[in-house]
């Protein structure tokens, strides 16, 4: 009987121990990682075109790349306008407006006709610490680039190599350059092609105003000088249209579409014989901000170089998307 019993303990002992063994070993297992919620909130996020404020797979880095864009009636229509994040129209000499189109979230594979440089351009265009491309330039610009106020490319300096001439259009409204040509000229020359780009002010709310369909901006009793934007409700954007006629790209054909349309109004001034003008884009003043289909009365400041768009020393943001940004000597010629 007693080895009986001893048996029986022993097979409880073993049993026993084997139960707090296991208990033992799952206790030691290392418990999963918490999800570490923040972090992947983080990782997820979506990352956004600094001039665009839409999304972006990839590198969002690449320097902005200014092009001096020929406006006049012989020149259009141009090419690459609708690949641009920002499009200046400031007026050149005569009524005849010259477009610095910038560059940064993508990039067609020409532009042009490429146009000659004016200081002021060189200003709006160093606002964004851009790689300025241009074909001439004007005495004042000359000074400040052989100065060193930016990296540009001169097609001056290029003409046949980097900036090539197109047959179907005579000088001097037919010099083009690809943006494989851009890169090679800027390697060649040192200049970064990378840049860390301060992003632009982006609003994710309705703009809210007095409705403004069609808007138009005449720079001078000729056609050739109106300027016009259509909203289409349903895509909220705006197309463009210059003397009438739509503005297109000349190779695809593509509509020029924006999203944000600023109008600011600066003093002009006629400097020289030619007809040549110093714009006051330092000291800011009155304006209108055009999108979703409504108008906001606007003061404008020069913050580091970039004309940004106030209302009660509050600053307005962007709807996502491309801008274009119409400098005027006077406000009376915008109607909508």
């Amino acid at each position: 009987m007693r080895k009986r019993w001893l048996a029986l303990f022993s097979v409880l002992y073993l049993f026993m121990g084997g139960c707090v063994h296991e208990e033992k070993q799952q206790a030691s297992q290392p418990k999963p990682a918490p999800v570490e919620t923040p972090k992947q909130q983080d990782s997820s996020k979506q990352q956004v075109f600094p001039l665009t404020g839409l999304p972006a797979e990839g590198s969002v880095n690449h320097r902005v790349i200014a092009v001096m864009v020929n406006n006049h009636p012989k020149a259009r229509p141009q090419s690459g306008l609708q690949k641009a994040d920002i499009v200046y129209e400031v007026l050149a000499e005569g009524d005849v407006t010259r477009l610095l189109a910038l560059y940064q979230s993508e990039f067609p594979e020409k532009v042009g006709p490429v146009r000659s440089a004016r200081d002021y351009y060189i200003k709006l265009s160093n606002g964004y610490h851009a790689l300025y491309v241009c074909h001439g330039w004007s005495p004042e610009a000359k000074a400040m680039l052989e100065a060193g106020a930016a990296d540009y490319l001169n097609g001056l300096f290029y003409d046949g190599t980097l900036f090539r001439r197109a047959s179907f259009r005579k000088a001097p409204h037919n010099s083009y350059i690809t943006f494989a040509n851009i890169e090679k000229g800027a390697i060649q020359n040192g200049y970064a092609l990378q840049d860390d780009v301060k992003p632009l002010p982006f609003r994710q709310d309705a703009a809210t105003g007095e409705k403004a369909g069609t808007i138009t901006i005449t720079y001078s009793r000729h056609s050739y000088a109106q300027v016009q934007y259509k909203y289409v409700p349903n895509q909220k954007s705006y197309y463009r249209y210059s003397a009438g006629e739509q503005t297109v790209d000349y190779d695809t054909h593509d509509p020029i579409v924006m999203q944000n349309i600023m109008v600011i109004a600066a003093k002009h001034q006629v400097i020289d014989a030619a007809g040549r003008r110093s714009i006051d884009l330092d000291s800011g003043g009155d304006g209108y901000l055009f999108q979703n289909g409504v108008v906001q009365k606007i003061q404008w400041k020069n913050i580091d170089g970039r004309i940004l768009p106030f209302r009660n020393g509050n600053p307005i943001g962007f709807v996502p998307g491309k801008t274009w940004i119409n400098v005027v000597p006077d406000l009376n010629i915008v109607k909508w």
